[in-house]
């Protein structure tokens, strides 16, 4: 169904909803306080639904301007999952539905689409007088809901990431808004096709690692203001990655478990055997499957960061630096040669050319532990780096804040004294704005218009994040020419920007 065709439906059933109301009784009289009428709910098909897309959906499901009525994994019923807290994603259903004893008699962590009927089934039923409702359906292969689920308006995708693109690109060219985890995609050119699409196509289109970060335009304020002179460095570290990374693909072969669609799952991605150490939360740290620690947390910190400071252009170069690891082969102690997963750790340095305000800036990303020295003002203060964090280096001073720009100060503590007294209010000020994770992209999407987290605004930090795993794999500094999409200097890591697709798959 097309776009129009689903506004004027939307338009006409809640017209009459209206006038029918106001002949009869007022429709708050009706619904209750809060109400809002079928007509005017935002209907998602819920794509995902693993440890993060059912912990997303217990939240997503209690906003009255949403109905989510289907939803798809290749994974039928496991609890074979892994996340940071074993029992996080069960007490988060339980809380939701208000049954204490929700999986009582699971071992394990539960995750696929007969979970998440499950919740959405027995949420709606929980708010409903008759506490009865049937209304949500169950797919293995998203490319069936979009075809079969009519009135559907948007969906959103909590896949692993190398089916992100695939998934977003269908259900725009079906009509459909989307919201998505990060990142866009995990190639480049499979991130450039899906931001081509949603303008060429005029879908809502929302990447929810978007959010408002006050402290980073507080540290534009205090650099433009010259508090630190020129900037020159920005740094951003991480201590991800929180799971597993191997240096070779493994050679066990078990068997599929039952009720899951490995050939799904796989995507675009060409045939391999099956192993658990590729699913679930554990997809992130292989090439194939994932984009590294810097998408999965980089996205967080870079996009807000290159919003607010109107960085709209990817690097000229990239040097990355990773972990090396040793095998002992008879005897030998010989180097490893990974091409095929993430490193343990990683620095990566991307030069960024002159834009708007700016000069040219040094951005490096540190993650697996890694971070940048400690600097001498915060020596002089006693203290260290945490774990996580951000540093804004200028000629003549620092600015140091939380990972994602919260909470800056100008370093050491005797020179934020000196430039603004008693900071404290502004900044706890600054803090407290901000609005719903989800109200933008649900009144975007209402109104047919783009979010500010729309996929057309996050172009350039995506290609700056996935050119991060371009340079580890390339195992050189590259130079990017943007406007042709080549690596100009290696023309061999040109073949790290889109993947060999499997028939059937192809973008």
């Amino acid at each position: 169904m097309s776009p129009e065709k689903k506004m004027n439906r939307r338009k006409f059933l809640g017209a009459t909803a209206a006038t029918f109301a106001a002949t009869i009784v007022p429709r708050h009289v009706l619904g209750g306080p809060g109400y809002i009428a079928p007509s005017d709910k935002i209907n998602i098909g819920y794509i995902g639904c693993g440890t993060q897309g059912i912990r997303e959906m217990t939240r997503l499901i209690t906003n009255p301007e949403i109905q989510i009525t289907s939803v798809c994994d290749p994974n039928q019923n496991s609890t074979d999952y892994v996340d940071w807290s074993l029992h996080d994603i069960r007490d988060s259903i339980r809380d939701l539905l208000e049954m204490p004893a929700w999986g009582e008699g699971l071992k394990g962590i539960p995750g696929g689409r007969e979970i998440g009927q499950e919740v959405v089934e027995k949420y709606y039923a929980k708010e409903r007088a008759s506490k009865s409702y049937k209304g949500c359906a169950s797919y293995t292969d998203f490319r069936e809901l979009l075809e079969k689920e009519k009135d559907l308006d948007a969906v959103k995708v909590m896949t692993p990431d190398h089916l992100h693109a695939a998934v977003s690109i269908a259900a725009m060219e079906k009509g459909k808004h989307v919201v998505i985890h990060k990142p866009i995609a995990n190639r480049i050119y499979e991130a450039r096709k899906t931001i081509e699409t949603a303008q060429k196509t005029g879908m809502s289109t929302h990447l929810l690692a978007w959010s408002q970060r006050p402290g980073l335009a507080l540290i534009k304020d205090w650099i433009k203001d010259g508090a630190i002179g020129t900037l020159r460095e920005i740094h951003n570290w991480s201590n991800r990655p929180v799971w597993p990374q191997w240096t070779a693909n493994p050679v066990e072969t078990p068997p599929i478990p039952k009720g899951f669609d490995w050939d799904l799952w796989l995507g675009p991605v060409p045939d391999r055997p099956y192993h658990p150490n590729y699913t679930h939360a554990v997809f992130r740290g292989w090439y194939d499957f994932g984009a590294g620690s810097i998408a999965d947390m980089g996205t967080y910190s870079l996009w807000p960061l290159f919003m607010a400071f109107g960085l709209n252009k990817p690097p000229v170069s990239v040097e990355a630096y990773g972990t090396t690891t040793c095998k002992i082969v008879n005897h030998e102690s010989l180097e490893e040669e990974n091409h095929v997963a993430f490193p343990h750790s990683s620095i990566i340095r991307f030069k960024l050319p002159a834009q708007g305000e700016w000069s040219p800036l040094d951005l490096f990303w540190y993650d697996g532990g890694m971070k940048p020295s400690t600097p001498d003002e915060l020596e002089v203060d006693n203290e260290t780096l945490s774990r996580e964090g951000m540093m804004f280096v200028g000629d003549r001073g620092k600015i140091l804040a939380g990972f994602r720009g919260e909470d800056p100060k100008l370093i050491p503590e005797k020179r934020m004294r000196e430039y603004l007294g008693d900071p404290s209010e502004e900044t706890d000020q600054q803090q407290r704005r901000g609005g719903s994770r989800d109200s933008a992209w649900i009144e975007a999407f209402k109104a047919g218009t783009q979010s500010p987290g729309s996929f057309l605004n996050a172009g350039a930090v995506t290609e700056t994040i996935l050119l991060g795993a371009v340079a580890l794999r390339a195992g050189e500094k590259i130079l990017w020419d943007a406007e042709n999409i080549k690596v100009t200097n290696m023309a061999e890591a040109n073949k790290y920007l889109s993947r060999e697709y499997r028939k059937g798959w192809e973008l």
